[in-house]
Order: structure tokens, then C-alpha cells, then sequence
């Protein structure tokens, strides 16, 4: 039996299983306020990952673990220009959410187009070119601390009353007190402990496919529009969705910034795996183009482009687990499940998760308790978050087939992650004034975890109303427009909902918060809005006034 080496005779405080986004960003945190981490994974980076996309309420969630835990590469992930400057010149921008609805054999309709872009008091958001971003975290980890292993593939992780044994197929043997699975699909600990759900429990169904391609036509010159047809940002700056009866496909430039010297475009396809079931013998690339040429439009995004990778597929992608945590042991982000990369909540419900969770570790390091029960909130986040994005996709998907109902999902769903983010800010602004933490665990203890804007009852409502329409739409008990009619009736009479960015325009395809919409809206909030909306918002505009004469942007 060979000697061991240090590494094998420390014991460590948390072994991660899994260095990427999730794992590495963890790590960082939990080595950088003292604890001894191990940070193991199969591979080695740069690594292949998608989840590219950033939203509004991930980069709050960024911005408070850096302030919270003094992590400030986590700052460098909240905007497109540190991630250029400081991580690579190879990320693309985000302005925006872009949707163009299709029916197979025809040219897309200029009238089914749905956009919201940011406001320009936020600073542009990257799509992340993951190999780099994920590495950077990787090595952050490092930085503060932890002791990495790659190319590690599990043997066995074994638990005992005293703590865990991590053991790899090479022979090597780690102690640890905890243990956190963030290695996504295929997890050590879920397989041991049989957690996996079968079948999933989520309504959702879809299959995807995606790679990275080089050539791809600007989604403006194929889709020329002038006029009020024209949108207010140009397509190709933003996430574009090409939307289809129970499926989409995705397109994140890397190459859409000038700044950036990345040629490569991220593409894939997700649809309902029981109305496009997989066929024997047919190829990923082969069902990607299949599905394309079906749609004009669609085909002529993808004309001449190249694919730069081997193609990922797979089945029905969804999955869930019984439970996510137990006595000394959690399962992470995609370890724990996967919904649909619809809407882009995968990355931002990781980073919800590892903020829950972190400090749950830090005061069981301190105090030698590593019991289940400390770490029931991480349990009720995570199970929600998979729950209610797994309602919020499940109606989207049920809506694609009528552009009306989909405009009504798509603003109560833009409308939601808006004002979730103005509450993520604001704890985050009250804790940072006062530097009192209940201002940050306050969102944990909420009746709707599930959702963005997590403690407000008449959106919950909403949401519930939005995926009752829908299923019963799907279930063809009413039609598109009695849904449609429906929600519109319930955004209009929503006194939470503003009216002047659009929200409650049917009609109004493009919602471009201008500083003019900004400014009346602001002026609703001051003299009409509910009492928690006047605070939230008004709140968020003093913010961004302060930073304004600073000459800086909000986040």
C-alpha cells in the first residue's frame, strides 16, 4: 500500500464533487472564510458547458455573495466588461430576451415577435462563454485555497458517524466532514442513495440538442424589419428564441459585441420529446436540421452554418430527486435536477442555491453539525425552484401554439423576474447599509420560494392563474383566446402590474423600458402603486440615481 500523500492525510472540512460553475464558485466561498475544501472532478478544464445565458436576478444574486462572502471574482461574472477585461475577450452580450413565434411553411410574422430589452441603467450582461468563465471560478477556488483534484473519477463516497470517505478509481482516499454533489446529471450520491425520482415528477417534457457553430447569419439580416416592425435593439445583441408548437430553439452569440474575439455562436434545439419523439438511426445533427428546414425563417438563420463540436443529444432531459439534502450531504444545482433551458433560470437558480447554502456551511463547520435538519431551507429553495420553474416552462411550452397566450405568459413572466429582481436588490442594499443579515435570510422565509418575486401574494396568484389557463388551453377545454382574454383580464386589474413599460398592451410587441417609460412609471410607483411596489421601485430608482452621479451603473 503506497504512503499518503498530505492531500490524503488532511481532513477536510467540505469535499465538493464537481468543479464547474457551481462547484468552483462554492468552493471559492467556503475557502475564502476559512474552511478546508476539496475540489475534486472528473475532468480537467477548460471544459464544454452550456447554460450561457444571464438574467437580471442572477447578476443581484452575483453581486451579494461577492459583498457577502469577499469574493469578488463573483463581481466579475455580473458584467460583460469585467468578464472581457478581466476573464477573456470571448463573451458575448445580452440586451435583451427576443422571441419570433413560427408556423411550419411559412415566413415568420413580423406581429408574433415579442421583446424585452434592459434598461439602460444596467450595465450590458455577458453570455458567458462557459469553458472560460467556469475555469476562471476554478482557479478563484485555487486562490483561496482549496485543495483540487481533476481527471478524479468517484470509485466510492462511503459515510460514517465520524464523517465521509471520497475515494477514486486511481485508489486515492479524502476525508471530510460534508459533502456537496454539484457534478450534475450523473451524481455519486444520487445513484447511492437511490435518490433519483422515477419517473421525474416534473409535468415538463422535452429532448435537446445543441453545439457551437461558426458562421451564423446575424439574426437582423435575416429577418430585415423596418418601420414599427424594426425592433428597438437589434436581435442578434440579445438571446434570440425561435419559438414552434411545443419547442424552440436557442441562439447566444459570442460573437455579437464588438470587443469580443470569439467567432462561435451557441445553438440548440429543446422540444416536447412525446410530440418529436427520437427516431432509430437518425443522427443529433441530422434531427436538428430536420426540425429547422420545417420553418422558413428558421432555416435561413442556420443557412451555412458550421458546427464546431460533436454534437450533445439527449432524452427526455428532465430530472428530479426525493430529497436534496441529509446528514452530512447535499446535492447542488443540476446534481439535485434540470427543468428546460427555457426562460435561462438555470444559472441564477444556482446561484440562489449555492448562496442559500453556503452560509448553512460556514456555521456548521463552526459548530461540528452536519445534521440534515441544519440545512432544510437549501431542501425547500432548491425543491422550489425546480417546481416552479417546472409550472412556468410547462405553460410556456402549452402557450406556443397560440401567439396570444404566449404574449400573456411572457409578460407575467417578465414581469415577475423584473420586480423579484427589485427585491433581490433591495435586501441586498439594506443588508449592505446596515449589515444586518435578516434583510438577506428574510427571502429564504417565503410562502412561494419557487418564484422570482418570492413574497408577493397578487403575483403568486397570477402565476397560478397563468398556468391553469394554459393547461387548460393544452387540455382543450377552452381556446387560446378565452386564455389569453383571461390573463390579459387579470393583468389589468393587477394594481402590482405597471402600465407603462407595456406590460398590459397586448398589442405591444416590443417592452423597451425608454428613460421616458422609466420616468412615468416611476411616477405610477410614487402616486398609485401599492405600498410594497412604491418601496421596491422607488428604492431601486434612488439607487440607480446615486449611482448615476457617480458616473457608474446600478448592476
Amino acid at each position: 500500500m503506497s504512503e499518503l500523500t498530505e492531500a490524503e492525510k488532511t481532513v477536510y472540512d467540505v469535499a465538493i464533487l464537481g468543479a464547474g460553475f457551481a462547484g468552483s464558485m462554492l468552493g471559492a466561498i467556503l475557502a475564502r472564510n476559512g474552511a478546508k475544501v476539496l475540489l475534486v472532478d472528473a475532468k480537467a478544464h477548460p471544459k464544454f458547458a452550456i447554460g450561457e445565458s444571464t438574467i437580471p436576478n442572477m447578476l443581484v444574486s452575483l453581486r451579494t455573495m461577492a459583498d457577502r462572502y469577499g469574493v469578488p471574482e463573483l463581481l466579475t461574472l455580473s458584467t460583460l466588461t469585467a468578464c472581457q477585461k478581466i476573464i477573456s475577450p470571448w463573451h458575448g452580450m445580452k440586451d435583451h430576451f427576443a422571441f419570433l413565434n413560427h408556423q411550419e411553411g411559412k415566413e415568420q410574422d413580423p406581429m408574433q415577435v415579442t421583446m424585452f430589452n434592459f434598461p439602460s441603467l444596467l450595465h450590458e450582461t455577458p453570455h458567458m462563454y462557459r469553458q472560460d468563465t467556469d475555469a476562471y471560478l476554478f482557479y478563484a477556488a485555487i486562490k483561496y485555497g482549496c485543495t483540487a483534484r481533476v481527471n478524479f473519477t468517484i470509485a466510492d463516497v462511503d459515510f460514517d458517524d465520524a464523517g465521509v470517505t471520497v475515494s477514486s478509481t486511481r485508489g486515492e482516499q479524502f476525508r471530510s466532514r460534508y459533502v456537496v454533489d454539484a457534478s450534475g446529471y450523473r451524481s455519486p450520491l444520487a445513484e447511492k442513495f437511490q435518490l433519483r425520482d422515477d419517473p421525474c415528477r416534473f409535468k415538463h417534457h422535452s429532448r435537446a440538442m445543441w453545439n457551437h457553430f461558426i458562421n451564423v447569419p446575424s439574426t437582423d439580416d435575416v429577418f430585415r424589419r423596418t418601420g414599427k416592425d424594426k425592433p428597438p435593439v437589434p436581435f442578434y445583441s440579445g438571446t434570440v428564441h425561435h419559438l414552434f408548437p411545443r419547442g424552440w430553439f436557442w441562439v447566444i452569440a459570442f460573437n455579437n459585441h464588438k470587443d469580443s474575439r470569439n467567432p462561435l455562436c451557441s445553438i440548440g434545439l429543446t422540444m416536447d420529446e412525446k410530440k418529436y419523439p427520437k427516431e432509430p438511426g437518425v443522427s443529433p445533427e441530422e434531427d436538428f436540421w430536420k426540425h429547422a428546414q420545417r420553418f422558413p425563417g428558421i432555416a435561413a438563420q442556420f443557412a451555412g452554418a458550421e458546427p464546431m463540436r460533436e454534437w450533445v443529444a439527449t432524452d427526455r432531459v428532465q430530472y428530479s430527486s426525493k430529497r436534496t439534502v441529509g446528514d452530512r450531504w447535499v446535492l447542488l444545482a443540476h446534481a439535485a435536477g434540470f427543468v428546460d433551458p427555457l426562460f435561462s433560470r438555470g444559472l441564477s437558480n444556482t446561484c440562489e442555491a449555492v448562496n442559500v447554502l453556503a452560509w448553512r456551511i460556514l456555521r456548521a463547520v463552526k459548530d461540528d453539525d452536519f445534521s440534515a435538519e441544519r440545512f432544510n431551507g437549501v431542501e425547500v429553495r432548491q425543491q422550489a425552484l425546480f417546481d416552479g420553474n417546472d409550472k412556468l416552462v410547462h405553460a410556456a411550452y402549452n402557450s406556443f401554439e397560440d401567439n396570444g397566450l404566449w404574449t400573456a405568459v411572457f409578460r407575467i413572466w417578465a414581469w415577475g423576474s423584473n420586480a423579484g429582481t427589485f427585491r433581490a436588490h433591495e435586501a441586498y442594499r439594506r443588508w449592505r447599509s446596515t449589515g444586518d443579515e435578516r434583510h438577506l435570510i428574510e427571502l429564504e422565509e417565503v410562502k412561494n420560494p419557487g418564484l422570482h418575486w418570492s413574497d408577493h401574494e397578487g403575483y403568486a396568484e397570477l402565476f397560478e392563474d397563468m398556468v391553469k389557463q394554459c393547461d387548460d388551453f393544452a387540455a382543450g377545454r377552452i381556446t387560446g383566446q378565452e386564455a389569453s382574454d383571461a390573463l390579459y383580464d387579470h393583468l389589468n386589474r393587477a394594481p402590482f402590474v405597471p402600465a407603462h413599460w407595456g406590460w398590459k398592451d397586448r398589442n405591444l410587441r416590443f417592452i423597451n423600458p425608454t428613460p421616458f417609460k422609466i420616468g412615468r412609471t416611476m411616477l405610477w410607483a410614487a402616486t398609485q402603486a401599492p405600498p410594497e411596489v412604491r418601496r421596491l421601485m422607488l428604492g431601486f430608482l434612488r439607487e440607480a440615481g446615486k449611482e448615476f452621479v457617480l458616473g457608474r451603473k446600478i448592476f
